[in-house]
Order: structure tokens, then sequence, then C-alpha cells
């Protein structure tokens, strides 16, 4: 079993003070993030594929493609209203995130490479958007932008449990 907590000075996370509630969601944003990153390294393809229990798709390669069309969504056609195509999306496959998620280098490679980019997209929309009061339409609705950041934590929150449970189902491996 490898060891459980990160060595000493090899935590990317920032648990230093936040102030106001933008820097504090972001911080914790960015957190999640460098979690399920941490997750998933130093396993190959196979092992990021790997399914979780039958029948279900749950891999941490779907979790990673999952995630990237989750904020690609919020952040760009939800939060910045436009119509971009979803990724990782089939309309005769309403899991293609999770189903498309095979044990190949080129799979795991565009994963990375596109939640890289995502994200880092997303940052600098976040960045700039400091109108937390303001109203997105969503649906029917509208809601406040403050909303929708924390239900993208949310998001991240309940996942990083998910490959929690993952990544100590390949290798043994629990904490961070």
């Amino acid at each position: 079993m490898s060891d459980i907590w990160q060595p000493e000075g090899e935590d990317p996370r920032d648990f230093s003070p936040t102030r106001g509630e933008q820097q504090n969601v972001l911080t914790y944003l960015r957190n999640y993030r460098h979690a399920f990153r941490m997750k998933c390294q130093g396993l190959d393809a196979e092992q990021l594929a790997r399914r979780s229990v039958p029948p279900s798709t749950l891999s941490l390669l779907g979790l990673l493609r999952h995630l990237a069309q989750m904020e690609q969504h919020w952040s760009v056609r939800v939060l910045q209203g436009k119509d971009v195509p979803q990724l990782y999306r089939d309309a005769d496959d309403r899991d293609a995130d999770f189903n498309g998620a095979v044990a190949e280098d080129a799979c795991v490679e565009e994963a990375w490479a596109t939640y890289e980019r995502v994200v880092a997209a997303a940052d600098a929309w976040y960045d700039q958007d400091t109108d937390w009061d303001r109203l997105i339409a969503h649906h029917d609705d509208e809601v406040e932008l403050r909303d929708v950041m924390v239900h993208i934590v949310e998001e991240y929150a309940r996942h990083v449990g998910h490959a929690d449970l993952l990544r100590e189902c390949i290798d043994g491996r629990t904490g961070l």
C-alpha cells in the first residue's frame, strides 16, 4: 500500500485563510480539483478506466471526463450564456462521459488535456466575474451566480469522494 499522506511540501492545495465569499468558494473549488488530480496521480490508462462495480460505469477516467463536461457546462453554457456543444455528450448515450472512458493512452491524454483547458478557461472567467449577486437564467428560472459556484463545488466534493473509493480499490491508497 502507498503512503496515505502527501510528502511534506508536495500538497498543492491552499489551506491559507481566505477573505470574502468569492475567494473562499474559489479556494475550495481549486482544492477539490487538486484532490481529484492527486487521486488519479500515478495511474495508467487501465487503472484510470477500471470500473467500480458492475453494472456501474463509474471510473476515475469517467469522472475526469464528467468533471470537464460539468465545469464547461456551468462556466460557459450557463454562466456565460454561450451556446457551445457539450463535452462528452451523445444524444443516444446519456452516459457518454463514462461509457467513452476506455483504457487507452490516447483517451487518457485527451481527457486530461480537455480537463486542464476547461479548468484554465473557467478560472479566467471566475476570477473576473465578481458580481455574485448577478442573476443567471437557468431553465425557466433565475439563480444567483453564487448558487452556481456552490453547486460546482458540491459536484467536486461528491466526485472526489467517489474518486477516493475508486483509488482505494485500485491500489489501496487512501487519504491524500
